[in-house]
């Protein structure tokens, strides 16, 4: 029964995949009515200000309230901070660009593509992905200015205004995210963690108590793991928390999604347990899910739990022993962490200066492909509509920019979402209510609340997973620019079907240049970047390299955030697998089924390695014996061989022999000797965490390879 389960939700067809796609995704979850609540005061507040005061570029300044970060107060505040700076810098670039081409064509044109590729770089290679994007959002909007045949007094006077105009709709949001979080503090990652660990705990506690599992309680798991950990993944990455504390969340986060994932299977099975034992072992399985939960919610560290071995599980329960090793790995997350805090400075820190690339901006080739895929698009779209004199397409220019800004997904699939999105907000909703029901609306007030059920249904789809959510914004930005570019009634249908042709002209350059030229299928690059993760995590192993501390530190904090990105990559490959449809469907699922269950055991051989890595830099109150140290460093070669093993055997190469499992955390527990002037106490507490860290990741390393 579980594997027909997993097989029907794992390989359903075309039509009936599509249909619980869209059932889950636009389900409510806990806060999301307050999120899109949000998302559309602040975009009809921009909208009222900028339609009452007749300010220019209204279009953008709500488009910009509606894609703003809200995943954080602290991410707030941080987009007010830079918002005004980075608006400033792209005006002047912008105001300057203009003066030194003006009146030369093709130097304006050089100027222009070579600015393209500038914006496309910069989201990718620079280490703030929020100022890129507003420097790049505003130089977009303008560029079409200058392309107009009116007096430089008005064009300079206009690009003034989109500055005015992106600026204001930065403060409202901002000031109304301060308010909103005044009067419900809340943390939206924590609670969704601890609401899918509630449901697992439900399921649990029906078999503890031998009674059958509730109707809801088994839709609700069932809804929880086809919605996946996507938006989860997507609040760490925009927020701002420290990065020791985002890593150890994004583990929890991975592991989470895995316990859905094993306990969905267990929901649909009919198990009765006539052994007190039995249920007793399942009741405290539920009671640890129940009190990590509970620490989460208070802010504490969870308490490490320990199960009975494997083999001491209850037989007539599937996936038991895996799920309580997974409850346990979540556990130890945080169990050797000094903090809870998302804001608590990490433990291995350095003065590194701050810097405006991220560490492999000027070595790894994807930027440059990123930035020249990027250019070219926008470039022939820019050289088309100039070249055709079709100005009003000119959406096409921040279509490319729009698009290329997803940040989830990256197949041919998503495309889809796009076109969708554009003939949804576009030539339903946009062309549709000129000609049904603007020509019956009299006052600011009855187009509010048109623009407002509109935004509600933009913003309804955009608060889905990744999957789903560009394509609630793409609607909003096609409804925005048919309807909030002038400050009356549009009567005639040429300029809204300008611009929709503009926005799919946008999609469809987007689509051939980013998807069909050189485009991989997602399942294999999903695959590559688990392999290059495993490579990485390899050196890691292998850190620091050099005796120089501070050369050390700041190496091991660049892997680290190589890392972090590439686990990202292969979750959001993982997304885009499930939107890929043909012939080898089926083994793509299967492949991509394996790595989503092998990449929370790599994440937590990290998570500990981080801990372990203290030690290995000998920090002060982390110092290790001589003898002890070397030993650490033999251990650590091991577990670096043993990823590269694990990693040449997915690639279809034999691995290499390596030292056999028990030797080698056995010569570091026997080197675990105490030094001459201190006493045993002392030390062994000293060496209890550490022997324990090393311990966990070799039996992770060790299930994790056994497994693959």
């Amino acid at each position: 029964m579980a594997t027909a389960i997993q097989t029907r939700s794992e390989h359903p067809q075309p039509l009936a995949w599509l249909r619980d796609f869209l059932r889950e995704e636009l389900a409510p979850y806990p806060g999301r009515i307050a999120l899109v609540a949000r998302i559309v005061i602040a975009a009809t507040v921009v909208m009222i200000i900028t339609m009452t005061f007749k300010i220019p570029f209204g279009a953008y300044g709500a488009i910009y309230a509606f894609t703003i970060s809200r995943e954080s107060t602290q991410a707030t505040l941080t987009a007010a901070k830079t918002a005004i700076i980075t608006f400033a810098l792209s005006g002047s670039y912008v105001l300057v660009g203009a003066i030194l081409v003006t009146g030369q064509p093709f130097l304006r044109m050089l100027w222009i593509i070579g600015t393209l590729f500038l914006l496309f770089y910069a989201l990718s290679a620079t280490t703030n992905y929020f100022a890129a994007n507003r420097f790049a959002y505003l130089i977009a909007i303008t560029i079409p200015l200058w392309d107009r045949h009116v007096p430089a007094g008005s064009q300079v006077e206009d690009t003034l205004w989109a500055i005015f105009g992106v600026m204001l709709a930065s403060v409202v949001t901002v000031a109304l995210e301060l308010i909103f979080a005044h009067l419900k503090p809340w943390d939206d990652l924590v609670e969704s963690i601890a609401d899918r660990l509630r449901v697992v705990e439900e399921v649990l506690d029906s078999y503890s108590t031998d009674r059958p599992i509730d109707e809801k309680a088994r839709k609700e798991i069932t809804r929880q793991s086809m919605l996946g950990t996507s938006r989860l993944r997507r609040i760490l990455q925009r927020s701002t928390y420290s990065a020791q504390y985002a890593e150890r969340m994004g583990a929890v986060v991975a592991l989470t999604g895995r316990l859905v994932d094993l306990t969905v299977n267990l929901a649909y099975l009919d198990i009765r347990l006539s052994d007190e034992a039995d249920r007793k072992r399942i009741d405290a399985l539920a009671n640890g899910i129940a009190n990590i939960r509970s620490d989460l919610l208070n802010g504490k560290i969870p308490s490490p739990i320990a199960f009975e071995s494997e083999a001491d599980t209850v037989p007539s329960v599937p996936l038991l022993g895996e799920i309580q090793r997974t409850v346990s790995q979540i556990s130890e997350v945080f169990s050797h962490s000094p903090s809870l805090s998302p804001y608590a400075p990490t433990q291995i820190s350095t003065d590194k200066p701050w810097t405006l690339f991220v560490p492999d901006a000027f070595s790894n080739p994807d930027h440059i492909k990123f930035g020249l895929r990027g250019c070219f698009a926008a470039s022939l779209c820019y050289i088309t509509y100039n070249a055709v004199d079709w100005q009003g397409i000119s959406t096409c220019i921040t279509t490319c920019l729009l698009t290329a800004l997803t940040t989830i997904g990256t197949s041919r699939q998503k495309q889809v979402l796009r076109f969708a999105g554009a003939i949804l907000g576009g030539a339903i909703l946009g062309m549709g209510s000129q000609i049904f029901i603007l020509p019956s609306l009299d006052s600011i007030w009855e187009f509010t609340l048109l623009f407002a059920v509109v935004t509600t249904l933009a913003a309804w789809i955009a608060t889905s997973g990744p999957r789903l959510s560009y394509g609630g914004a793409q609607t909003a930005v096609a409804f925005y620019l048919l309807n909030l570019q002038e400050f009356k009634f549009q009567t005639s249908l040429a300029v809204a079907r300008d611009r929709v042709v503009g926005i799919l002209f946008g999609l469809i350059v987007m689509w051939i240049v980013f998807d069909q030229i050189g485009g991989a299928p997602a399942v294999i690059e999903m695959k590559r970047a688990f392999i290059s993760s495993m490579r990485l995590m390899a050196e890691f192993m292998r850190e620091p390299r050099s005796s120089d501390p501070k050369v050390a530190i700041e190496r091991s904090a660049s892997m680290r955030e190589t890392i972090s990105k590439t686990f990202d990559k292969v979750r959001s490959l993982a997304d885009a697998v499930v939107l890929e449809f043909g012939s080898s469907r089926q083994q793509d699922l299967a492949m991509r089924s394996r790595i989503v269950q092998w990449q929370p055991q790599l994440r937590m051989i990290y998570v500990t390695r981080i801990a372990l890595l203290k030690y290995r830099l000998g920090l002060p109150g982390f110092e290790l014996p001589e003898k002890t140290h070397a030993a650490q460093l033999a251990f650590d070669e091991w577990l670096a061989q043993k990823l590269d093993d694990m990693a040449d055997r997915l690639e279809g190469k034999a691995p290499r022999t390596t030292a056999s499992d028990e030797s080698s955390i056995d010569l570091l527990q026997k080197a675990a000797q105490i030094p001459s002037g201190q006493s045993e106490a002392t030390f062994a507490a000293h060496m209890q965490t550490f022997l324990s860290l090393s311990r966990s990741i070799a039996t992770s390393a060790t299930s994790l390879d056994k497994e693959i």
